[in-house]
């Protein structure tokens, strides 16, 4: 039973497709070729028999360089995603699925298949290209593909090529899988993201799958609502009909390569086409569509190369490149530049010079961020965020990174230490207790180092580097607290270390006795301390017997340098110090 008759006696539907989608788009000097081959040696063969291999050949001009090159395979089934491309192996890099239910027929899937081969054809150039392993032989025996007449298979190569002698193109690539058939009998596309500045030599190209040169009920192919067709290969009423128009092949069976003219057929300044087909029987489907139209536009594109945080404040150096690839025309200087912070715009700039197709210019930026942005924020640099420079792509102008501040704390509030005079203002403190309390109230990753002077601070020389027993030099004396970040910048806080005169300890007794022990009268805690004391000693009956002073040596029990008895004497210490009253007491002298 054919197709034809098979639409008259069962009903069908549709069970799933793959929507035909904006994938790629080239601008420059660039044009489009398809080369490929059928698996089936006639319109789907009656025998029910298939090839596994099938070869096509590559000319291209000298002036012609490969920019891309895509594979596309297809057939009846779920699919065969690992072949072959001049005996190297490939595997789908991306896949497509079409399923169609008849009640004769019952489920039928079909599978197209895509790789990018840009560097196997940019390697290998013009020749032959074999595709094998695409073995689709039991397959085919199954789901009543034959039955039905839908047993196929075939690939086909989509080439973007540069030549400079062409006008500025644009070339945009769309794929997916969609289909028309006596179950769905119209189908439309629009096809977005164009830019037709003028319509001299503009092309649609396709790759499709299915279409029978015996079968052309109610099957056209319009866009923008007019037909097209390419008189004798490819009809008004018969579009996809085993064709391959860049060879002029009617021997393509079961599959399409084809490319029309539509310069009557689009406007300058139209931002988008739609493609509506149209079958009354015939099986059609599309894999890939192929627009090239002249188009002169920029593209710009930003990125940020690297960032500094700046000591001061919240300031950061920003050092970011403006691009303008995959453009038709020189992006002008005076492109607006938008800096955000969460969202918030926070500073602008501007690109500087003209920057010619697939150039680039680089600057420099530094930015204060705002007290109201958290320490982790989101920092987008956007070109052309005023929206005045028509683009060949409008959505690729935004650059986000997450950024991270560091910060210096708030200034350490440090307590003074003090600690007793040892004598001529001279004092140990320990340093230890307060570079802890100072290590642990920073970040982890913060420096903290002491120091005498402020010069030395700055230029890190002399550090305290013995903080436990740590005499002062001067009284009072200043420490200079250095806290460094990981970006090098210092914070430098103080404190005081206070030498004071501890009241002394005066005995109650002493034993001048010559053993070396306790032989004078020492009050810890006075001379060269007190530097003008003064010191008087009475026996019991009020006869001074002793008056010193800093520059004299402790009293040894003597008067005249006459021993005197064990007995209790009485001292009156006057520290001349304003903190200090007069002591009055007593000591034992012991024998």
């Amino acid at each position: 039973m054919n197709k034809f008759v098979f639409v008259l006696l069962l009903s069908t539907k549709l069970l799933y497709t793959q929507e035909v989608t904006f994938f790629k788009q080239f601008n420059g000097r660039y044009d489009f070729l398809m080369i490929g081959n059928t698996l089936n040696e006639s319109e789907n063969p009656s025998n029910c028999t298939i090839l596994t291999s099938s070869s096509a050949n590559l000319q291209l001009g000298a002036s012609q360089n490969i920019i891309a090159a895509y594979l596309y395979w297809a057939g009846s089934g779920t699919g065969d995603f690992d072949i072959q491309l001049n005996n190297m192996p490939i595997t789908a890099e991306r896949t497509f699925s079409y399923t169609l239910t008849t009640a004769f027929a019952g489920v039928q899937p079909f599978f197209a298949a895509f790789s990018d081969i840009t560097n196997i054809i940019s390697n290998s150039g013009n020749g032959s290209y074999t595709i094998s392993e695409l073995d689709l032989t039991t397959t085919i025996l199954t789901n009543n593909y034959c039955e039905n007449k839908t047993n196929f298979g075939g690939w086909g190569i989509l080439i973007i090529y540069e030549d400079n002698t062409l006008p500025l193109n644009q070339i945009s690539v769309f794929d997916g899988l969609q289909a028309v058939s006596r179950v769905q009998q119209d189908l439309t596309l629009v096809l977005d993201n164009l830019n037709v500045l003028d319509n001299n030599n503009a092309k649609i190209g396709f790759i499709t799958w299915e279409g029978d040169q015996a079968l052309a009920l109610n099957e056209t192919l319009r866009i923008n609502g007019s037909i097209i067709s390419n008189p004798p290969l490819n009809p008004a009423n018969n579009a996809f009909n085993g064709t391959n128009s860049f060879t002029n092949s009617n021997l393509l069976y079961n599959m399409d390569l084809d490319f029309y003219n539509v310069e009557n057929n689009i406007q300058i300044g139209d931002t988008q086409a739609t493609i509506q087909l149209t079958s009354g029987a015939d099986l059609v489907m599309i894999n890939t569509i192929v627009t090239k139209f002249n188009s002169q536009l920029p593209d710009a594109t930003i990125v940020l190369d690297n960032y500094q945080q700046v000591c001061s404040l919240n300031d950061v150096v920003l050092n970011f490149t403006v691009f303008n690839t995959n453009s038709t025309k020189p992006l002008p200087a005076n492109t607006s530049i938008g800096i955000y912070t969460d969202g918030t715009l926070i500073a602008t700039a501007m690109t500087q010079n003209e920057i010619p197709i697939n150039g680039q210019e680089s600057q420099q930026i530094t930015i204060s961020i705002p007290n109201s942005i958290p320490t982790n924020f989101t920092l987008a640099l956007v070109v052309d965020y005023d929206l005045q420079v028509s683009e060949t792509n409008e959505n690729n102008n935004t650059f986000t990174t997450l950024m991270t501040l560091i910060t210096i704390p708030n200034p350490i509030a440090i307590q003074n230490l003090k600690t007793c005079n040892l004598g001529f203002n001279k004092g140990t403190f320990n340093l230890q207790n307060t570079y802890q309390f100072v290590v642990d109230n920073l970040p982890s990753n913060f420096q903290t180092t002491f120091y005498t002077s402020l010069e030395d601070a700055y230029n890190q020389t002399n550090e305290i580097d013995i903080l436990q027993d740590y005499t002062n030099e001067e009284n009072p004396e200043t420490i200079y607290v250095k806290t460094t970040n990981p970006l090098g910048c210092i914070d430098i806080n103080t404190f005081q270390l206070i030498v004071y005169n501890c009241p002394p300890f005066i005995p109650n007794t002493f034993t001048p006795n010559n053993d070396t022990i306790n032989d004078t009268f020492f009050i810890e805690g006075l001379q060269d301390i007190f530097l003008n004391y003064h010191l008087e000693i009475y026996n019991r009956w009020g006869s001074l017997v002793y008056k010193g002073n800093n520059a004299i040596d402790n009293w040894d029990g003597t008067f005249k340098n006459k021993k005197l008895p064990s007995s209790t004497y009485y001292y009156i210490l006057d520290l001349n110090d304003n903190n200090y009253k007069p002591f009055v007491g007593w000591v034992y002298l012991l024998r």
